[in-house]
Protein backbone atom coordinates (compact mmCIF):
# COMPACT_ATOMS: atom_id res chain seq x y z
CA UNK A 1 0.00 0.00 0.00
CA UNK A 2 2.75 2.40 0.90
CA UNK A 3 4.81 1.83 -2.75
CA UNK A 4 1.09 2.51 -4.28
CA UNK A 5 0.34 5.54 -2.77
CA UNK A 6 4.36 6.88 -2.80
CA UNK A 7 4.18 5.81 -6.75
CA UNK A 8 0.92 8.01 -7.32
CA UNK A 9 1.82 11.95 -5.48
CA UNK A 10 1.48 15.23 -4.96
CA UNK A 11 0.85 18.05 -2.03
CA UNK A 12 -0.48 21.56 -2.58
CA UNK A 13 2.19 24.01 -0.70
CA UNK A 14 2.89 27.64 -2.18
CA UNK A 15 5.69 29.02 -0.36
CA UNK A 16 4.97 31.84 1.87
CA UNK A 17 6.38 33.58 4.54
CA UNK A 18 6.43 32.03 8.12
CA UNK A 19 4.13 33.77 11.00
CA UNK A 20 5.39 31.92 13.70
CA UNK A 21 8.29 29.69 14.48
CA UNK A 22 8.53 26.21 14.31
CA UNK A 23 10.02 26.02 17.79
CA UNK A 24 5.88 27.34 18.95
CA UNK A 25 4.74 24.23 17.89
CA UNK A 26 4.45 20.70 20.13
CA UNK A 27 7.78 18.22 19.06
CA UNK A 28 6.86 15.42 16.68
CA UNK A 29 7.18 12.69 19.11
CA UNK A 30 4.47 14.69 21.06
CA UNK A 31 2.72 14.59 18.08
CA UNK A 32 2.95 10.98 17.59
CA UNK A 33 1.92 10.37 21.30
CA UNK A 34 -1.37 11.90 20.20
CA UNK A 35 -1.98 10.10 17.44
CA UNK A 36 -1.26 7.02 19.10
CA UNK A 37 -4.79 7.24 20.39
CA UNK A 38 -6.25 7.63 16.83
CA UNK A 39 -4.66 4.70 15.25
CA UNK A 40 -1.34 6.00 14.99
CA UNK A 41 1.12 7.84 12.53
CA UNK A 42 1.28 5.88 9.04
CA UNK A 43 4.10 8.05 7.57
CA UNK A 44 6.29 10.39 8.55
CA UNK A 45 4.89 13.70 10.38
CA UNK A 46 7.68 16.02 9.23
CA UNK A 47 7.96 19.53 9.99
CA UNK A 48 6.04 21.86 11.45
CA UNK A 49 3.85 23.58 7.98
CA UNK A 50 4.21 27.45 9.03
CA UNK A 51 5.02 28.01 5.59
CA UNK A 52 1.44 28.00 4.90
CA UNK A 53 0.12 28.65 8.66
CA UNK A 54 -1.63 31.98 7.14
CA UNK A 55 -3.90 29.55 5.17
CA UNK A 56 -4.77 27.37 8.12
CA UNK A 57 -6.38 27.76 11.03
CA UNK A 58 -4.57 26.06 13.81
CA UNK A 59 -0.95 23.98 13.50
CA UNK A 60 -0.35 21.51 10.63
CA UNK A 61 2.83 19.01 9.59
CA UNK A 62 3.62 19.08 5.86
CA UNK A 63 5.74 15.90 4.70
CA UNK A 64 6.74 15.34 1.43
CA UNK A 65 6.93 11.66 0.30
CA UNK A 66 7.37 12.35 -3.42
CA UNK A 67 8.15 15.23 -5.95
CA UNK A 68 7.82 14.12 -9.61
CA UNK A 69 5.04 15.10 -12.10
CA UNK A 70 3.10 13.45 -8.76
CA UNK A 71 3.88 14.95 -5.83
CA UNK A 72 2.17 13.15 -2.06
CA UNK A 73 2.16 14.79 1.13
CA UNK A 74 1.51 13.68 4.32
CA UNK A 75 -0.56 16.62 6.29
CA UNK A 76 -1.11 16.10 9.89
CA UNK A 77 -3.83 18.76 11.26
CA UNK A 78 -3.82 19.42 15.11
CA UNK A 79 -6.71 20.13 17.27
CA UNK A 80 -9.32 20.81 14.75
CA UNK A 81 -7.02 22.38 12.36
CA UNK A 82 -7.75 23.09 8.79
CA UNK A 83 -7.44 24.84 5.49
CA UNK A 84 -9.31 27.85 4.02
CA UNK A 85 -11.56 27.37 1.21
CA UNK A 86 -9.47 26.98 -1.79
CA UNK A 87 -9.35 26.42 -5.00
CA UNK A 88 -6.66 23.66 -7.19
CA UNK A 89 -6.21 24.94 -10.92
CA UNK A 90 -4.55 22.57 -13.20
CA UNK A 91 -4.77 19.54 -11.04
CA UNK A 92 -7.24 17.89 -9.04
CA UNK A 93 -6.61 16.48 -5.25
CA UNK A 94 -6.58 13.17 -3.97
CA UNK A 95 -6.99 12.96 -0.02
CA UNK A 96 -7.15 9.31 1.58
CA UNK A 97 -7.57 9.72 5.31
CA UNK A 98 -4.95 7.70 7.11
CA UNK A 99 -5.70 8.62 11.10
CA UNK A 100 -7.94 10.45 13.23
CA UNK A 101 -11.23 12.36 12.31
CA UNK A 102 -12.21 15.24 9.59
CA UNK A 103 -13.58 16.86 7.31
CA UNK A 104 -13.61 17.70 3.58
CA UNK A 105 -16.18 19.94 1.87
CA UNK A 106 -17.05 21.17 -1.39
CA UNK A 107 -18.52 24.71 -2.04
CA UNK A 108 -22.52 24.44 -1.95
CA UNK A 109 -22.56 20.76 -0.89
CA UNK A 110 -22.89 19.58 2.69
CA UNK A 111 -19.47 18.38 4.55
CA UNK A 112 -18.37 14.92 4.04
CA UNK A 113 -16.65 13.27 7.04
CA UNK A 114 -13.09 12.02 7.04
CA UNK A 115 -12.13 8.90 8.46
CA UNK A 116 -9.10 6.42 7.89
CA UNK A 117 -9.40 4.53 4.76
CA UNK A 118 -11.91 7.39 2.97
CA UNK A 119 -10.73 8.44 -0.33
CA UNK A 120 -11.66 11.76 -2.04
CA UNK A 121 -11.19 13.48 -5.02
CA UNK A 122 -11.47 17.25 -5.23
CA UNK A 123 -12.02 18.10 -8.66
CA UNK A 124 -10.35 20.56 -10.39
CA UNK A 125 -11.13 24.12 -10.03
CA UNK A 126 -13.56 23.58 -7.11
CA UNK A 127 -13.33 25.64 -4.12
CA UNK A 128 -12.84 23.42 -0.54
CA UNK A 129 -11.32 23.23 2.46
CA UNK A 130 -10.71 20.07 4.15
CA UNK A 131 -8.65 19.50 7.89
CA UNK A 132 -9.38 17.83 11.33
CA UNK A 133 -12.86 17.62 12.81
CA UNK A 134 -13.35 20.12 15.88
CA UNK A 135 -11.29 19.16 18.80
CA UNK A 136 -9.57 16.21 16.60
CA UNK A 137 -6.77 15.02 15.08
CA UNK A 138 -5.90 13.96 11.49
CA UNK A 139 -3.81 12.51 8.90
CA UNK A 140 -4.17 12.37 5.21
CA UNK A 141 -2.60 11.98 2.18
CA UNK A 142 -2.25 14.71 -0.42
CA UNK A 143 -2.38 13.39 -4.01
CA UNK A 144 -2.29 16.27 -6.67
CA UNK A 145 0.02 16.91 -10.07
CA UNK A 146 3.05 18.68 -10.09
CA UNK A 147 4.03 21.27 -12.87
CA UNK A 148 4.47 24.64 -13.96
CA UNK A 149 0.66 25.04 -14.97
CA UNK A 150 -0.74 23.82 -11.33
CA UNK A 151 -1.57 26.87 -8.98
CA UNK A 152 -3.36 27.04 -5.29
CA UNK A 153 -6.12 29.82 -5.24
CA UNK A 154 -6.31 30.67 -1.11
CA UNK A 155 -9.73 32.50 -0.33
CA UNK A 156 -11.69 33.19 2.87
CA UNK A 157 -11.58 31.08 6.28
CA UNK A 158 -14.10 28.83 7.02
CA UNK A 159 -17.01 29.93 9.27
CA UNK A 160 -15.90 29.76 12.75
CA UNK A 161 -19.54 29.39 13.78
CA UNK A 162 -20.29 26.82 10.91
CA UNK A 163 -16.79 24.65 11.35
CA UNK A 164 -17.60 24.21 15.22
CA UNK A 165 -21.40 22.84 14.06
CA UNK A 166 -19.78 20.26 13.05
CA UNK A 167 -18.52 19.69 16.55
CA UNK A 168 -21.99 17.87 17.20
CA UNK A 169 -21.46 15.37 14.14
CA UNK A 170 -17.92 14.58 15.06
Amino acid sequence: MKKFLATIAAAACLLMPAQIQAADYPSAEEVKAKLANVEGAVFDIGKPNVAYEKYFTGQTYHASLAKNSIGVSNVTFIDGAHTFWHKHHGTCQILVTESGAGYVQLWGQEPVELKPGVVFTVPEGVKHWHGAAPGKMMQHLSIMQSNSEVSTEWLEPVDDKFFESLRRQS
